[in-house]
């Protein structure tokens, strides 16, 4: 079963003990702005390695190409 980026973002959260208020406030938007982008996984590259920052996680974008299996 494939996460969504909200499902995963929550679950991080959690394990680490951080509420969505808390993470909102340590990322310098409103809890109402995170929960909009959490709902729409709505989220930039640059915005998901900032709350791997505050989750203290990584976070790995890879493109592979289908026909030639290069990974970009």
């Amino acid at each position: 079963m494939r996460l969504s980026v909200e499902e995963k973002i929550r679950l991080i959260a959690k394990r680490r003990g951080i509420t969505l208020t808390e993470l909102a406030k340590r990322l310098g938007i409103s809890k109402q702005s995170l929960s909009r982008k959490l709902k729409g996984s709505n989220f930039t590259e640059t915005e998901i390695l900032i709350v791997c920052m505050v989750l203290d996680c990584s976070f790995d974008t890879v493109f592979t190409m289908n026909d030639t299996g290069e990974q970009i």
